[in-house]
């Protein structure tokens, strides 16, 4: 077999999803006895200060014999989070800068314990 033939025997069923500076790719490969499995790889960006960027990934196998029980937990931990947390996403806390309210809260009340002075009554 050839090098075509051998990639073409691995290109069986993709999909990609986007998700911001992480790409999940779907892979349906197939064994060297013609049996199919799934590659499951996440794919991140990550970018460093002069600009230049870098990718980290992490692969998952996943074999049918698995199937069954793997559905059954991911949808036991999804249905758990969104019933726990709701659907909504909060953005905001993946940026460097997020504080929790609590920390908003913190500061806020912090600086409302000065006295307001003018300088005019010194």
């Amino acid at each position: 077999m050839n090098d075509k033939e051998h990639l073409e025997q691995e290109e069986i069923f993709s999909q990609v999803l986007r998700a911001g500076r992480r790409t999940y790719f779907f892979d349906v490969r197939a064994t060297k006895a013609d049996d199919y499995y799934l590659t499951v790889t996440e794919s991140k960006k990550f970018t460093h200060d002069d600009g230049s960027f870098h990718y980290k990934k992490h692969k998952i196998y996943l074999y049918k014999e698995d199937f069954n029980e793997f559905n059954e937990m991911l949808k036991a931990a999804t249905d758990y989070i969104l019933n726990e947390k709701g659907e909504e996403v909060i953005s905001e806390r993946h940026q460097k800068d997020f504080k929790r309210p609590s920390e908003l809260n913190e500061a806020s009340s912090s600086t409302e314990s000065f006295t307001d002075v003018n300088f005019e009554d010194i």
